[in-house]
């Protein structure tokens, strides 16, 4: 399947040309981060908040993306009057070192004009953080009223909870967890391998051949894409119906095939393959209690923000096991915590839908931090 490489799109971005050594130790020679906002910054730089997107999300996250013409991927959270309401909060989303989508990653350029591709050096969820935190100290803001995120937006969350505790009033993560499985590793590493399988990979370097590996990664996006589903949400959706009515060995027997496959085409049109390769990675290092002594909670000690931590019941991806452990951990650290696990059959996709009591806890978790925080509308 040979596509044209993603299109070229002018991002809103800043460049930061002293360098910036990640976790590796390798030092890139500069870092652009691109990002948008939305809502106004007050008087006081006290009303920012964050928002860390997922795997394959963007920093398009209330508007409609210049790459696909798709509205904003979080447009039922943030907007005037959403749970993160613009009239009241200043709103900041990046996207993160390694993405796709203008920040510094496998498909920016070098110095000398050539292309990372897999000379790439791996990031963590750590570096991508730090990344977010030269962004905010650019816009002039010491510490964001909250920082938001679900599934890998979640550990950035958490990663900045952990790693700037005083920058910070609030935080919460969705669908989230302090580390990967090893479950979830195995899935990530399917997607891998199906990249890495496909001809027009060449070794990364795909981009010198004129082809992207576009069979590899929408594979890669199907196997993904059915842990962010629950069998419920499946069984609801398709069932077992025939898409044509008839017997197929190649073709679309079942109607969740074609979900699946166009799930796959439109996703190698938007997104970077040795990205995706990037990020999946970072997500599999990230592993809180293991940076801090096995012990999550030293991971905690002595915060302040206050935290609320959301799972959902259908949620096998991030299960709310995994939400529990976090919040018992927070207990330890005696950090000031609320937990919700929402009933929903929408399974680990549940936060970017249609979920309207998760939106009134966020809502409702944001006013009365903003009360207490001395923000008004």
């Amino acid at each position: 399947m040979d596509l044209p490489d993603l299109p070229e799109a002018e991002h809103q971005n800043v460049r930061f040309a002293d360098g910036f050594v990640l976790d590796c130790g390798t030092t890139l020679p500069e870092l652009t981060v691109a990002y948008r906002t939305y809502g106004t910054l007050d008087a006081a730089r006290a009303n920012a908040v964050l928002v860390c997107h997922a795997l394959t999300g963007d920093q398009y996250v209330a508007e409609p993306s210049p790459v696909t013409g798709k509205e904003g991927w979080w447009t039922q959270v943030v907007g005037p009057g959403r749970p993160v309401d613009t009239d009241r909060y200043f709103v900041i989303c990046a996207n993160v070192l390694g993405g796709c989508m203008g920040s510094t990653g496998p498909r920016s350029l070098r110095p000398d004009g050539s292309r990372w591709g897999t000379d790439f050096p791996p990031v963590t969820i750590r570096d991508m953080v730090r990344a977010q935190k030269r962004l905010v100290e650019h816009l002039g803001i010491e510490r964001l009223f909250a920082v938001i995120g679900g599934s890998m937006g979640g550990m950035q969350v958490l990663e900045w909870a952990s790693t700037y505790p005083d920058a910070l009033f609030a935080a919460v993560p969705i669908a989230a967890a302090s580390h990967h499985s090893a479950q979830n590793i195995a899935f990530h590493e399917v997607g891998r391998q199906a990249i890495f399988a496909d001809p027009e990979y060449h070794g990364g370097r795909y981009h010198e051949h004129g082809t992207i590996p576009a069979r590899g990664l929408a594979v890669a996006r199907m196997a993904a894409h059915i842990t962010y589903l629950s069998e419920e949400a499946l069984a609801r959706k398709f069932g077992r119906r025939l898409q044509n009515g008839g017997l197929s060995i190649f073709g679309d027997m079942f109607q969740v095939e074609s979900y699946l496959r166009h799930q796959g085409s439109t996703f190698v049109r938007r997104f970077d393959a040795n990205s995706y390769l990037t990020i999946t990675r970072a997500m599999d290092y990230f592993d809180l209690a293991a940076d801090h002594g096995d012990d999550l909670a030293a991971a905690f000690a002595g915060t302040k923000a206050r935290f609320c931590v959301v799972s959902f019941s259908s949620d096998w991806l991030f299960p709310t096991r995994e939400s529990r452990a976090l919040v018992r951990a927070l207990n330890r650290a005696a950090a000031n915590v609320s937990f919700v696990e929402i009933p929903t059959d929408k399974g680990h996709d549940a936060f970017l839908l249609d979920e309207p009591d998760f939106h009134r806890t966020l809502a409702g978790f944001l006013a009365g931090c903003a009360e207490r925080a001395g923000i008004v509308r």
